[in-house]
């Protein structure tokens, strides 16, 4: 039996769906990656996502991320057997950091759409942390859900907070990896 496809265009954020009977398939465009950027240009923290699944509760989270350089993400780990986390470049250049328990750098990876480095799978328990190199970076990240934040035991005890005044230091110590 075939399935009745209907194009149509939604205002904001510009997605091109594809609806069927079993759901909405949605389309990424250079447009749609450009409206994410910018508003991650906008962004006290110079980072936006956007989730592609339905809600916190969903059983797989599939979200991109917009990244712009001096975006600080401390070093964190998801403790739960079900939270391997996996990142793919789609556009920019990023690097990826993983750490001991103890904060030494255990691998820095360097991500770049078209590269030779595309993607990672980050085992949980496993402390990481990514960094922009590029103005207008996505990437696609891929977790298990439901959604739980960051727990005091899942962040890093020897790197800065967001936002104190250590993090611009160690950001830059971050970079440096590379």
């Amino acid at each position: 039996m075939a399935t009745k496809m209907v194009e149509k265009m939604t205002a904001s954020p510009r997605q091109r769906e594809v609806c069927s009977e079993g759901g909405v398939m949605i389309v990424i465009d250079q447009q749609f990656l450009d409206e994410i950027t910018e508003e991650a240009k906008g962004s006290p923290r110079l980072r936006k996502n956007r989730n592609l699944h339905h809600g916190d509760e969903a059983p797989c989270h599939r979200l991109l991320n917009a990244m712009e350089p001096g975006s600080y993400i401390m070093p964190h780990r998801h403790l739960s057997e079900f939270k391997d986390e996996s990142l793919v470049i789609v556009r920019g250049a990023l690097g990826v950091i993983s750490f001991d328990e103890a904060g030494n750098v255990v691998d820095a990876v360097r991500l770049e759409a078209g590269g030779n480095g595309v993607a990672v799978n980050i085992p949980h328990g496993s402390f990481h942390t990514v960094v922009s190199f590029a103005s207008g970076s996505v990437f696609f990240e891929s977790k298990g859900g439901p959604y739980t934040p960051i727990a005091a035991a899942e962040k890093a005890p020897w790197a800065p907070e967001e936002g104190s005044p250590d993090a611009p230091l160690f950001h830059q110590r971050l970079l440096e990896c590379f």
